[in-house]
């Protein structure tokens, strides 16, 4: 892969592809450039920009309002999430580490998204077992084995 492609890319497309469209995408918060940098440095996977800004239109065009993130780790997701589903809107945290808890407290804190998320530190499928009412979506993103 070429150096100008970020390391969180998956290379699902080819090099110039991939370069191509993170060069296109528009600027975003510095807080989402720090979580990109620490995932990069601490081999913590995230989703990065160009999904995150497809996850943020998802809950845009459907009117998302109650989203329930499984497997949220630093909270990269999570933060797109709740600036989709605006000051009215709730998303569920979830993640077994409470260091990345921490880490995504702050980020969303520094975002200033903190008051629409819930963070929740445990098994996910527990946590969403113990939700009432309904959700608009549920993201899977847990452990893929």
């Amino acid at each position: 892969m070429s150096a100008s492609i970020p390391r969180f890319m998956h290379g699902l497309l080819p090099t110039d592809v991939e370069e191509y469209l993170y060069r296109t995408l528009p600027e975003r918060d510095p807080v989402f450039h720090d979580m990109e940098s620490y995932a990069v440095e601490n081999d913590v996977p995230i989703v990065g920009p160009a999904v995150g800004r497809l996850l943020f239109q998802l809950a845009k065009m459907t009117g998302a309002k109650r989203i329930f993130e499984m497997g949220s780790a630093i909270g990269y997701s999570t933060l797109w999430w709740a600036l989709a589903v605006g000051q009215e809107g709730i998303v569920f945290y979830t993640d077994g580490d409470r260091r990345n808890a921490d880490r995504a407290r702050e980020s969303f804190q520094r975002a200033g998204v903190l008051e629409r998320i819930e963070i929740k530190i445990g098994d996910a499928l527990e946590i969403l077992s113990e939700r009432k009412g309904e959700f608009d979506i549920i993201f899977n993103d847990v452990d893929k084995t």
